[in-house]
């Protein structure tokens, strides 16, 4: 057997998911990951052709996106383990891959790792979940652990922050790389045991408030009966705030779907979709239409919607909501 790999999305949700399964199965493996936007992480292995006969976790990427790559490693004698909640399509045969693959919009990968260690980090996936917007499910599956609407609050709170530190068009857009916030949870069994020890969430809030003022300052370009669109410039802080302030708007409006459009600086925007709260689907139907678009059913994005596909962005929205 070769080394270890740990593949994963750079959010709440793919950092708990690890690290759930990290804590039950403990072993050092080369990281690999990046903003919450780089879904197509196994080609960065696949491209390696010195990687065989090794073992690979795969956690919250797509396997639609990331099926080139995942058959050419099984071809070099690769073991992979393939766990995620987004739409997968047709899913390779080999005796090598094992997949854990559901794609409900009430679940995320945080609560499908818990699955399988039957709740044994079950506070880690309750973070994951708040994370991923998914607050009913998150107090679903916290109602076990009987805490108190303080750590509850607490739990949240480490959700959606690291779920925001994953925004951004580059890691340089970030305020800490996906790695680091992993190694930085990797002590703690306990989720509220890093909230009171750990200075990075100090670091993260003075970051999400500065950029959620401006967000929430920033006048909708559609408002109607479907859903809100909102459009915002080429800058970092955009790209930051674009996933927490759609989630939040989600929330404020459960009956209507939500866009966001932020510039991309080279003709093209990069798309945050969510789906109304009180119909989870849509979003990754809608995304797909698209170029370089993804996601799943409740929320999706596109990476680089032509300016030129503008109008036809707002029509199939308009079509895929009102319905």
């Amino acid at each position: 057997m070769g080394k270890f790999y740990d593949v994963f999305n750079g959010d709440a949700d793919g950092i708990c998911a690890l690290h759930q399964l990290r804590l039950a199965e403990p072993r050092e493996a080369r990281l690999i990951t990046g903003v919450k936007r780089d879904i197509a992480l196994l080609a960065r292995p696949a491209d390696d052709p010195e990687i065989c006969h090794s073992s690979i976790t795969v956690l919250d990427i797509s396997l639609a996106k990331n099926r080139q790559a995942l058959t050419a490693l099984l071809k070099r004698g690769n073991q992979v383990h393939y766990i995620d909640h987004h739409f997968a399509d047709k899913i390779p045969q080999s005796d090598l891959l094992t997949t854990d693959i559901d794609p409900d919009p009430e679940i995320c990968t945080g609560l499908i790792v818990d699955r399988l260690l039957a709740g044994r980090f079950r506070a880690w996936a309750v973070v994951a979940a708040f994370g991923d917007n998914l607050h009913a499910a998150a107090r679903a599956a916290a109602a076990i652990l009987s805490l108190d609407d303080n750590d509850l609050a607490k739990l949240r709170e480490i959700g959606e922050l690291f779920n925001y530190n994953g925004y951004g068009k580059t890691l340089a857009d970030l305020h800490f790389p996906p790695a680091t916030l992993y190694e930085a949870v990797r002590p703690f069994v306990n989720p509220l045991d890093f909230y009171k020890s750990s200075d990075i969430l100090t670091r993260l809030r003075r970051g999400f408030n500065q950029d959620m003022e401006l967000a929430r300052n920033t006048v909708p370009l559609i408002d109607n009966a479907v859903g809100r669109i909102y459009k915002f410039p080429a800058q970092a802080w955009p790209r930051r705030a674009a996933g927490v302030f759609a989630n939040e708007k989600a929330r404020e409006a459960e009956n209507r779907a939500h866009a966001l459009l932020v510039d991309n600086g080279d003709g093209s925007f990069m798309v945050s979709v969510r789906a109304p709260l009180l119909r989870r689907k849509g979003a990754v139907d809608l995304c797909r239409r698209f170029p370089t678009g993804g996601g799943r059913a409740a929320a999706a994005g596109i990476n680089n919607l032509p300016e030129e596909m503008l109008d036809d962005f707002f029509n199939a929205f308009e079509e895929t909501f009102a319905s």
